[in-house]
């Protein structure tokens, strides 16, 4: 468990979904933490619960049941526009696919995250974010024009772009190549590093997991500590 302070507390955390006449446990009772500033991977197979652990922990669903505060606000008391707030201010969340709108460029794809948070100006020191992501030079091109690698930089400079609390990435590696990917995590890595942000990585892939501060695994929906 973190000791430098608490960005993700979980507790007891249960999700039950109802599919026909059947009841599936896609969490068990999850227990983690994940402190300001850390570096988490989180592994596991297909049908592990990592997917709803993303999502209920990005605001997208909610908790049967248990305790969930991301950076201190606790999910349980939160109505559903409450979570789209705290989706837009306290959440980033980067993808397998890129979610790039075509018709746009890439710096469009951007200002349009920024629009829907609400915010009107770009960080002092979002310049410095683009450097270490490599693409300051390559924002008026549109997706097209652009290396899968580049798509994924750009996905990660619109999460950026409001100053998450916490970076939510879910299998961002998948559709890349050896080199790309290597890239992304590198990129990851260095923002964590660099900028300090939090992220919680989720992967199956034990080589990209090994880019993380502490790796957790999940197996029947439950969370077990490497």
């Amino acid at each position: 468990m973190s000791s430098n302070g608490g960005m993700i507390h979980v507790r007891n955390l249960r999700k039950t979904y109802r599919v026909g006449e059947v009841d599936v446990h896609a969490l068990r009772g999850v227990d983690m933490d994940v402190g300001h500033g850390e570096f988490l991977a989180v592994v596991g197979p297909s049908g592990s619960g990592k997917s709803t652990l993303f999502n209920i922990l990005g605001g997208l669903a909610a908790p049967s049941s248990g305790e969930v505060l991301i950076d201190g606000v606790d999910l349980r008391k939160l109505s559903d526009s409450q979570r789209t707030e705290l989706r837009q201010r306290k959440v980033g969340f980067v993808f397998q696919k890129y979610n790039l709108l075509p018709t746009l460029s890439a710096a469009d794809n951007i200002e349009l995250a920024q629009a829907l948070a609400g915010i009107k100006q770009r960080p002092a020191d979002f310049d410095q974010t683009l450097q270490l992501l490599g693409i300051k030079n390559r924002l008026d091109h549109k997706p097209s024009a652009l290396s899968g690698g580049e798509q994924q930089r750009v996905a990660i400079a619109r999460a950026l772009v409001n100053q998450p609390a916490l970076l939510l990435a879910d299998e961002p590696t998948g559709n890349l190549d050896t080199a790309n990917s290597d890239a992304v995590l590198d990129i990851l890595r260095n923002l964590n590093k660099r900028i300090g942000q939090t992220i919680l990585m989720i992967t199956h892939n034990p080589e990209a997991a090994a880019y993380a501060d502490r790796t957790v695994t999940m197996r029947d929906g439950v969370v077990h500590v490497d």
